[in-house]
């Protein structure tokens, strides 16, 4: 991926979210300016250096809009925001405002932790607000052994070793009574999952908070 400040690539996003619900808008350099919170002048300087790297196309006196190569890089700096949405609200429990934190980690990770969060879980379409998380340019890999994932994306068929519980309290409580403990081997039956023969019938937020390290599925 094409190396960025953590200004450009926030540019580059509110271009992609604009064009996300207008894909043919050329978006006025007053309207970018006012997304990003800065002068027009300032826009229209980072406008020009974004453009000659070939990653937007400036239009004299009208604005701006991705060029193809633009959009890719756009999309995917959205989808990691998107992405860590998920990881904070399904995984790891964070009570603080999500937005902003993903949008303040999301200039830390790279394609390759990106990928990786991705596929632990489960390759989300949307986000636990709804919206829609990018696909272009996805990279996805075949279920497979060693994979650390949440239960709730286990495939029917495959069985996983729990490796953590994020979950406190009468949740905790509940699920060690049922053997959904660390170490515990679990294994998915035509979407249910069961536990030592036994059927777990939980929600699918417990689930997500479950999470599992991948083994060979039940048919090799």
């Amino acid at each position: 991926m094409t190396v960025l400040s953590e200004f450009e690539e926030m540019y580059l996003k509110r271009l992609f979210e604009v064009h996300n619900d207008q894909p043919d808008a050329i978006v006025k350099t007053s309207m970018l300016a006012e997304l990003m919170g800065v002068s027009a002048a300032s826009t229209t300087e980072m406008i020009q250096r974004l453009a000659k790297r070939d990653l937007v196309t400036h239009i004299p006196y009208k604005g701006s809009r991705l060029t193809a190569e633009g959009f890719i890089v756009a999309a995917s700096i959205k989808r990691r925001q998107l992405l860590l949405e998920n990881l904070l609200s399904d995984i790891i429990c964070f009570e603080g405002d999500i937005v902003a934190a993903a949008c303040r980690m999301e200039h830390t990770i790279d394609g390759e932790l990106e990928a990786a969060i991705d596929r632990m879980l489960g390759y989300p379409e949307r986000t636990a607000r709804g919206e829609r998380i990018p696909v272009i340019e996805r990279r996805v890999q075949p279920f497979g052994a060693d994979l650390l994932l949440p239960l709730a994306n286990l495939p029917s068929g495959a069985q996983g070793r729990i490796e953590i519980i994020a979950l406190e309290g009468t949740d905790s409580k509940t699920l060690q009574g049922l053997g959904l403990v660390v170490g515990a081997t679990v294994t998915c039956l035509e979407g249910v999952i069961h536990v030592a023969g036994d059927r777990m019938d939980l929600s699918e937020s417990i689930l997500r908070r479950i999470l599992i390290r991948a083994e060979v599925g039940l048919d090799e």
